[in-house]
């Protein structure tokens, strides 16, 4: 009889859940957060029903998935998909994400997501990191499916390609409608004109009035600084609308050629549809000048005279030395004197100063170089009393002004010297009709082309032709800057007989607005002599007493 041998019981020890299953347990049971992300391009009706299509669509997706919680539907309208700077909704549902709020973006596609290829990979990265999962709809890509950045990236390549042929598209067809003197006017925080009933650009007069002064008061010597106090002094709001106004914008009030009713085409341009960077146009693409395009509030020699003084300002050389508080290279508004008195021997300009002698103050005129330097440079000039400066200025003006009518003539000959206009203007009209028949020329040359007629194609005729095109263009430019410059000398003219005519019976005290409008400079050549020099180069001595 065998004997049977007797297990010992087998003891069943049950381990208690770890932790990883408890998550997987409550992972399988979990509500996903997800939110859709759509967009549209523009603000118009047809597009802004697509919005709230997929909208709804969206909402109704998200609510029929049981394991789905809808967090929220982020969409942005009228917002280009290049770049995600404008995109609020988008930069919201970024926000929440970082905060632990969504686990799955739902969007269209690619394209609606960011045609920037960039920024496209570099957010699905960031949201990857945030255990964020972006599903494209037309793709069916999700982002955190392995091997998904490399179908990413070709899809986001094909949206960013269609974006930068829309902006080719875009910029062909302003290119064109510039060459036939199309121009776009945009009136908000433009001073001086509103949208007519006609569609066309016209006078605001109250606001025009503003631009007006503005202008006057600048060739009157005003610095922006002063300007701007007489406008803020007075409650005269700004172009924005505000009460404080900018240096800036009295600049671009200056210099803008539609208050002349003119118009430069592409004065700026877009580098790339991606960064959306402005650029300043200096040659890299063509500009076009419209002239007469719509009523003017400054004529056109006025408009001249302020490019003239604008370029004067900025150009002042620098003649600030050592030790000196000041800086003679910065315009000075406050007194003529300062732009325009010069020192005879070395060419420095004088400064004002104010002297106290024996206990009392005067006000004198010094030499720069002999302030700072005493006798190394400048040995002989002298300091001039400012009192005895003026008087003799205001005598020489007077002088010019009580002689015969010989004198004035003179000046007239001398401010007016090349004002006709030669026979080269009268070629003009010829020039832009030439400039019309090459480019017919081109183009029949270039729609002959074929790939079965490569060998016709006349390199050396397409040459000639852009060289002679390039050569007109030249001497069209030439020619305006001419007649720019005589209504220049033609408005500095007839302002400046008007003074003098005015002055002959009607002896004035020396006036720093006056000064400035008729004097080109004052030389001091020794302690008893100036040398005033006029406006288009008539020159007087005078005494000093």
């Amino acid at each position: 009889m065998s004997e049977t041998t007797v297990q010992p019981p087998r003891v069943v020890r049950v381990i208690p859940a770890t932790i990883d299953v408890a998550k997987e347990i409550k992972e399988a049971y979990r509500q996903i957060r997800v939110a859709a992300y759509c967009r549209v391009s523009t603000n118009q009706e047809e597009q802004l029903n697509s919005y709230e299509v997929q909208k709804n669509y969206y909402a109704e997706k998200i609510n029929s998935e049981p394991k789905w919680t809808l967090v929220d539907i982020f969409a942005d309208k009228g917002i280009t998909g290049t770049s995600v700077k404008k995109r609020d909704e988008f930069n919201r549902m970024i926000r929440m994400c970082k905060r632990g709020k969504i686990d799955m973006i739902i969007t269209k596609s690619i394209s609606r997501f960011a045609r920037n290829t960039v920024d496209c990979l570099t957010y699905v990265r960031k949201l990857k990191d945030m255990n964020v999962d972006v599903f494209f709809e037309e793709q069916g890509i999700h982002s955190t499916q392995p091997g998904a950045e490399f179908y990413i990236t070709i899809y986001g390549c094909i949206a960013q390609s269609e974006s930068e042929n829309i902006s080719a598209n875009v910029k062909w067809g302003k290119a064109q409608s510039a060459k036939e003197g199309n121009v776009s006017f945009h009136y908000k925080n433009f001073l001086g004109y509103r949208k007519g009933a006609d569609g066309k650009p016209e006078i605001v007069p109250e606001e025009a009035e503003i631009i007006r002064t503005i202008y006057k008061r600048f060739l009157a010597g005003d610095s922006f600084g002063s300007i701007i106090a007489y406008l803020e002094e007075r409650r005269i709001l700004s172009p924005s609308g505000k009460e404080k106004w900018q240096y800036s914008t009295i600049q671009s009030i200056l210099s803008n050629e539609r208050y002349k009713g003119d118009v430069i085409i592409n004065k700026t341009y877009i580098v790339d549809c991606i960064s959306k960077k402005v650029k300043v146009n200096n040659g890299e693409r063509t500009k076009y000048y419209v002239k007469n395009n719509h009523p003017a509030i400054i004529d056109a020699g006025t408009f001249g005279r302020v490019q003239e003084e604008l370029a004067r300002r900025s150009g002042k050389r620098k003649v600030k030395m050592v030790g000196t508080k000041t800086e003679q290279g910065k315009y000075s508004g406050k007194y003529a004197l300062t732009e325009l008195l010069v020192c005879g021997e070395c060419g420095t300009p004088y400064r004002r100063c104010t002297w106290t002698v024996k206990g009392q103050k005067k006000i004198v005129w010094r030499c720069i170089n002999r302030l700072d330097f005493g006798k190394k440079y400048c040995h002989t000039s002298p300091t001039i009393e400012e009192s005895v400066l003026h008087s003799a200025i205001m005598t020489a003006i007077m002088e010019q002004a009580q002689q015969n009518v010989e004198v004035l003539k003179m000046l007239k000959l001398h401010i007016g010297m090349g004002i006709k206009a030669d026979d080269t203007e009268d070629k003009s009209l010829d020039m832009q009709i030439r400039i019309a028949e090459i480019d017919a020329e081109f183009k029949q040359m270039l729609q002959a082309i074929s790939s079965e007629n490569l060998e016709t194609y006349d390199e050396t005729k397409m040459t000639e032709l852009m060289y002679e095109k390039q050569s007109l263009q030249q001497q069209l430019s030439q020619i305006a800057d001419r007649q720019q410059k005589r209504e220049n000398a033609k408005s500095r003219l007839a302002e400046i007989v008007t003074i003098l005519d005015g002055l002959k019976n009607h002896p004035m005290d020396y006036d720093d607005t006056l000064v400035r409008q008729i004097l080109e400079c004052v030389v001091v050549e020794n302690k008893e002599r100036i040398k005033v020099v006029f406006v288009g180069g008539l020159k007087a001595e005078q005494e000093l007493q």
